[in-house]
């Protein structure tokens, strides 16, 4: 069979939250399911080093998410799911294509001028961080990277390094496609704009019932009335509820906004409850993980061999292309 590599990342800067879910994860498990296809997902664990987090803090956070994403259905056995740290040929990468890449180039990133726009003192990580993105991508030849909206310019970066490498060195990386789900583009947070852990608007998926129950019942809604009917369409709870409920499921809740006597305290509710019942298996999971902590750091292991075994190979074939020696294992 002739296979297409697909690769995506997460940064571990925080706990996974419904946003990462529905925006990425639920694809990666979609993407999974096809045999035609192998994937790689990594926890970028390097990446998250640009905000100088509390190095244990740190670890913590890039196992839990290790652990997440197998709980919401990522299988190690199918897919290839990894810590960036732990294939150090990412970093090699990123250095052997910096040198590829012009100043003006990273400067006009649009991450990076939101950054400065608020950075008084940006760090050479941030400015260099599509590099690094580019390494990890073109490392493993994949033909399409999921990624939000959002990020559709670095893979623009990483297809234009690639294609620079290629024609300087020869046909050495495959130019990948960017992968958008346009329909699960935009999650709505807490404060009705996108869902996002900088903004603190966020629900998440393995925090306490309490903690959960807390974050929906802060939805922001308008002040209608309970007895009047209100816009569903317009409403974050219901563009949340959406995207987890059945047809049947959505339609109640569409008739009872219409109908009236239907507060959103009521529909808040409603959407706690969809969301511990969707996500019963997986939090299941996660505490059998955490209750097995031999079974995780195999599991790390097992994944940092496998993204080694196209790694290492691919780090030599570009050492060798750019006149440099090969590299033992």
């Amino acid at each position: 069979m002739n296979y297409k590599r697909s690769l995506s990342g997460i940064k571990p800067t925080g706990n996974i939250h419904l946003g990462n879910y529905l925006g990425a994860v639920q694809g990666f498990v979609n993407l999974q399911a096809q045999k035609e296809i192998k994937n790689f997902y990594f926890i970028a664990d390097y990446h998250a080093l640009n905000s100088t987090p509390d190095p244990k803090n740190l670890r913590r956070l890039t196992l839990d998410m290790f652990k997440s994403l197998i709980a919401l259905g990522l299988d190690p056995d199918i897919s290839t799911i990894f810590i960036q740290s732990d294939v150090p040929e990412h970093t090699e990468l990123c250095w052997l294509l910096t040198g590829l890449t012009p100043v003006g180039l990273m400067e006009r990133s649009h991450a990076y001028k939101d950054i400065i726009s608020h950075e008084k003192n940006p760090n050479m990580g941030l400015l260099s961080y599509p590099i690094l993105q580019a390494a990890d991508i073109l490392m493993y030849d994949p033909h399409f990277v999921p990624v939000g909206a959002d990020q559709k310019q670095h893979i623009e970066i990483t297809r234009d390094l690639a294609e620079k490498f290629n024609r300087i060195y020869g046909d050495t990386f495959v130019v990948p496609e960017p992968m958008i789900q346009e329909s699960v583009a935009i999650i709505p947070g807490t404060d009705g704009t996108k869902m996002s852990k900088s903004k603190n608007n966020i629900i998440e998926i393995f925090g306490s019932e309490k903690e959960i129950k807390k974050q929906v019942m802060s939805i922001t809604t308008d002040s209608t009335p309970l007895e009047e009917p209100k816009e569903f369409e317009t409403c974050a709870i219901y563009n949340i509820y959406k995207f987890l409920a059945t047809p049947s499921e959505l339609q109640e809740m569409q008739d009872n906004y219409k109908n009236g006597n239907y507060g959103y305290g009521h529909a808040k509710i409603r959407l706690y409850e969809k969301i511990l019942e969707y996500f019963a298996d997986a939090r299941r999971t996660l505490q059998d993980l955490d209750n097995n902590e031999d079974e995780v750091s195999a599991l790390i292991k097992k994944g940092a061999h496998k993204a080694r075994e196209y790694a290492h190979p691919k780090i030599n074939q570009v050492r060798k292309a750019m006149g440099l020696g090969e590299l033992n294992a």
